[in-house]
Formats: structure tokens, C-alpha cells, sequence
């Protein structure tokens, strides 16, 4: 099995995404913790629900990367997905092409898919969620924020693609 390459600390990546936040003028606070890599563990180190974490995928559709931002009690419904994709095939980006595009390993991503230049569909599953917790480019940095403010600061296209 391939070694786990773990992000600590504040990051390049959590920088950027705190400016983006304050340019914003979005609440939120950072929470630090031991590293997570499962939605399960960050819940529970950052105190909040399942369903209210925003986790962050990114998928290759044709030859163009997207960031899907959806409820980490949620899985993405491929069938769904390739039809608002319009494509025949969907995958999720390989490690190197993750850390490529975002300067984040597997679990570290933000939702913010502008950080990166990278179209961003959110779904349904987080529309209506009072609260959103996410990783912060970092395995041990993550953000807890109201729902509507990050609703209003996520560049995203709402969608229903969660089974």
C-alpha cells in the first residue's frame, strides 16, 4: 500500500482559502485537530455532524476536472452525475493529479473549487444545512462556517448528483 502523505498545519492552500473567506465576509472558524483522512473522524474532531460536512471530490469528466462539493453522509450516484456531466465516463482524480490541480493529497481539499480554477457543482444534500464544516487544505485545519454563507462564497452550480 502507498505511503499516506499527510498535510499538517496551516497551509499555502489554507491561506489562500481564508482570504477567500474574508474577501467574503463570511464567519467561520478554524478549528486544528490530529490529521483525519475518513468524514466520520473529521466529524468527530471538529464536534460537528455528519451530514454537515461539505467534502470535496474531484472528478475528470472527458478532459475536464471538476470539484464536486457534496454531504459527507452522502456518495455521488455516477448515472446522475454523467448525465448533468454529459459524458460517458467519470473518475476521480488520481492522487498526483489531485496534489497537481490543488496542491492537496486525498482528504485535504477544500470545497472551494475556485481556489483552483475548477468548475464547482454543489448538491442538493448541503442546500438547506444550517452549518458546514470542511478540510482546510490540510489534514489537521478545518473550517466550520454557517451554511448560508457558505452557500453565498462557494462559486458553485447547485445539482442533485448524491445517492
Amino acid at each position: 500500500m502507498p505511503e499516506r502523505k499527510i498535510l499538517r498545519g496551516r497551509t499555502d492552500v489554507t491561506n489562500r482559502l481564508i482570504a477567500l473567506l474574508d474577501e467574503a465576509g463570511a464567519e467561520y472558524r478554524l478549528v486544528e485537530h490530529d490529521p483525519v483522512f475518513t468524514s466520520e473522524e473529521a466529524a468527530e474532531v471538529r464536534g460537528t455532524a455528519l451530514e454537515e460536512g461539505a467534502k470535496a471530490l474531484v472528478v475528470k469528466a472527458d478532459e475536464q476536472y471538476y470539484n464536486l462539493v457534496i454531504s459527507a453522509a452522502k456518495r455521488v450516484d455516477n448515472a446522475k452525475l454523467r448525465s448533468i456531466l454529459n459524458t460517458r465516463r467519470v473518475r476521480f482524480a488520481r492522487p498526483e493529479e489531485l496534489h497537481e490541480l490543488t496542491g492537496c493529497w486525498p482528504g485535504a481539499v477544500p470545497p472551494f473549487g475556485q481556489l483552483f480554477d475548477l468548475p464547482t457543482l454543489l448538491d442538493e444534500s448541503l442546500a438547506d444545512k444550517s452549518q458546514a464544516s470542511f478540510n482546510a487544505g490540510s489534514h489537521t485545519v478545518s473550517v466550520v462556517m454557517p451554511g448560508e454563507d457558505f452557500r453565498r462564497a462557494l462559486e458553485a452550480r447547485g445539482e442533485d448528483f448524491a445517492e
